[in-house]
């Protein structure tokens, strides 16, 4: 027994921001629930190392191959089990995949496949061909975001996931707390967290606190003014871009000047410092800048408020409505003073000419508003939101952010359609050239959102723990990589 392993105490609290509404294993790409449950409960078939320079790693696939054609073939690790005692096989594989795009389901890492058709062969029991149509270069990435499930595993969400982790949910009461335990049975390494409790408190200083305290032992989300502790705390670059996701079908949107308008009215460079911390950087794409095909030609509107008010003049001048309200909706707990940042937005909107109010919601009420089909008779909405891309290329955002198909798209345009699809199917030099074109394009042609900041986290680590927060945690928190001191 290694010397974590040999501590007395070796089950952790977690306390988090925000309350998991799901613990459904195709839902774990949002961050509040694959927080939890990624590669905890449930395991995908690779794995991207964001801790060194490994690239993509095996995880419940040993191996992949091309075999040309568009056909990637995946050998499964032997000896796998479920934590219900079944063994792993292919078909289980393909099961997982058909719940992800199965239309009895709106899962939420089906998102990221664009407009890749899929097909899956069980050549026997540790091995399945995937064909994708078209091609789909970075297919072995792409199979990072699904987790796989029994082939038993209704088409319908689940509160019991059974999955091939290390832990099982022992304990889930909605609103208070969950429990993950250690399974002893676990097919790789055992790792040294035994027992894993999940507490919710939207204070960021009480979640601080908790940990300083010793009720708590992480706290992966807390605020720059409350992380003032040198031995425990941790800031990084999280890969996450606050954004504004402008509905360009409901008037005034769908005028260009409008869009225009309101990145004009947007004084980014005032939150930073303030509301949001040191370190954070203004936006110029979805992605951060670590992403390939950045553009770094791109520069961030430039704040001018008395332009913001002519465009709407001329806007009005010729028949748009730019008196029709303007709902911003923003999540609660979404990120570190979330509300001060909506009821600022809306403030900077007001004052060139908009009207414009916030409405708070909730993480499942804000699903109903940002992805499609977008509620009927609603007015103009515009969804402040937060999207993480730590994977390195931007088929993990372009088609659902911007394609006339994408769920949680507000934009209907031929070219970016096409650039997506051109890019999604390219490779090296071709590949980087489309997405920084796509860029240039979504932002200064159509300006398709409004583009914010790329975020820095901010979590406390208890003095007991041998753990650094990284550009994932606030999408995911392997309790493997977490030992003791």
């Amino acid at each position: 027994m290694g010397p974590a392993l040999a501590q007395d105490n070796t089950d952790i609290t977690v306390v988090l921001s925000e309350e998991l509404d799901l613990v459904e294993p195709c839902m774990a790409t949002r961050s509040n629930i694959g927080r939890v449950i990624m590669q905890n409960i449930s395991e995908t078939l690779t794995e991207l190392d964001v801790r060194g320079n490994k690239g993509l790693m095996p995880r419940l696939a040993d191996s992949w191959e091309d075999k040309g054609d568009g056909t990637w073939q995946f050998k499964l690790h032997p000896g796998v089990t479920f934590s219900d005692g079944s063994a792993l096989d292919a078909n289980d594989v393909k099961h997982s995949f058909d719940r992800v795009f199965s239309d009895q389901l709106t899962c939420e890492s089906a998102r990221y496949f664009a407009d890749t058709e899929l097909t899956f062969t069980v050549v026997d029991d540790t091995t399945i061909d995937v064909k994708a149509e078209p091609a789909q270069p970075i297919l072995p990435l792409l199979m990072s975001l699904v987790t796989i499930v029994p082939s038993e595993t209704p088409m319908e969400f689940v509160r019991d996931p059974i999955g091939t982790g290390p832990y099982v949910m022992s304990e889930w009461t909605a609103g208070q707390q969950i429990v993950l335990e250690r399974r002893n049975d676990y097919w790789g390494d055992q790792p040294a967290v035994a027992k894993a409790t999940y507490l919710f408190r939207s204070e960021p200083a009480v979640r601080a606190g908790m940990v300083a305290a010793g009720e708590a032992d992480i706290a992966p989300q807390i605020t720059e003014d409350v992380a003032d502790n040198r031995d425990t705390d941790f800031s990084y670059p999280n890969s996450e871009t606050v954004y504004m996701r402008i509905d360009q079908t409901v008037e005034p949107m769908g005028d260009l000047r409008v869009r225009q308008a309101l990145n004009a009215a947007i004084e980014r460079e005032a939150f930073i410092g303030t509301v949001l911390a040191d370190g954070t950087e203004l936006a110029t794409a979805i992605v951060p800048p670590t992403t390939l095909g950045w553009n770094a030609d791109l520069v961030p509107p430039a704040y001018d408020p008395d332009h913001a008010r002519e465009l709407l003049a001329a806007a009005e001048a010729d028949g748009v409505n730019i008196k029709a309200p303007v709902e911003v909706i923003a999540r609660t707990e979404n990120f570190p003073h979330v509300t001060e940042v909506g009821e600022a937005l809306v403030q900077m909107l007001n004052e060139v000419g908009f009207n414009a109010s916030l409405r708070m919601v909730e993480v499942a009420e804000h699903e109903q508003y940002y992805s499609k089909p977008y509620p009927d008779g609603r007015p103009a909405q515009v969804v402040v939101a937060q999207h993480d891309n730590s994977r390195g290329d931007p088929v993990f955002s372009a088609y659902f952010k911007y394609h006339s198909n994408g769920t949680q798209s507000g934009v209907n345009d031929p070219k970016v359609d096409t650039l997506i699809e051109q890019a999604t199917a390219a490779t090296g030099d071709e590949r980087a050239a489309l997405w920084s074109e796509l860029f240039a394009y979504v932002q200064n042609d159509i300006v398709a959102d409004a583009l914010l900041f790329h975020m820095v986290g901010h979590s406390r680590v208890g003095a007991r723990l041998d753990f650094t927060p990284t550009i994932a945690t606030n999408q995911q928190l392997q309790l493997s990589e977490i030992n003791f001191k």
